[in-house]
């Protein structure tokens, strides 16, 4: 039976059989973390799809620092992103992470995010010196557990992660002025309440 569904017939004859992907055919996804202000934590602000690392980069740096303050930027390959599982109600996610794991000697930096409300996003909460992400796990439920719940945690190599320079600060230095770009700068709020203020006078 042939389909009406002109998208399926469009479709190339597979014969029973997938051709592979040629290169590029999709594009790889990449995680980006922004910085609001300075000496403030990196916060995971979205996703961008890229060939590589380096124009995931430039991506990031329109769609998410173009018309906010921003004061820093980095995006990592989703795949190098080691997560945790997520827990339920107020139960913290260290009470599953064993105090230690068998180390190879060889330890290296990792970045370390937390979840810690639902509906939001994962912040950068601190650096470990670890030999694997299992390790960094370890050594951070000592040092950043608070009493606080936490419900998930990204682990990331920071080897893996594309920064950038300080001369890329140049970019977001005129951000604060360009206040047009924002809806409050209107004050519509305030026009609105005018306008009924005016017509309550009138009548």
């Amino acid at each position: 039976m042939k389909s009406l569904d002109p998208r399926v017939n469009r479709l190339p004859e597979l014969n029973g059989e997938l051709a592979p992907k040629a290169p590029l055919d999709q594009l790889g996804t990449f995680e980006v973390f922004t910085q609001l202000h300075e000496n403030k934590p990196y916060i995971h602000t979205g996703a961008v799809h890229a060939p590589n690392e380096e124009m995931a980069f430039l991506f990031a740096k329109e769609q998410f620092s173009r018309r906010q303050t921003c004061t820093g930027l980095f995006v990592v390959d989703t795949r190098n992103v080691y997560t945790t599982g997520f827990t339920e109600d107020d139960q913290n996610i260290y009470s599953s992470v064993p105090d230690q794991t068998p180390g190879t000697g060889n330890t290296e930096s990792y970045e370390v995010f937390h979840l810690m409300r639902r509906g939001k996003q994962h912040e950068h909460i601190g650096s470990v010196e670890a030999d694997s992400y299992q390790g960094a796990l370890s050594l951070a439920k000592p040092e950043f557990i608070d009493g606080k719940p936490v419900f998930n945690v990204w682990v990331v190599k920071t080897s893996d992660i594309l920064f950038n320079d300080e001369e890329d600060k140049i970019i977001w230095n005129t951000l604060p002025e360009k206040q047009f770009r924002d809806a409050i700068a209107y004050k519509a709020g305030d026009k609105l309440k005018d306008f009924k203020e005016r017509k309550q006078a009138d009548q």
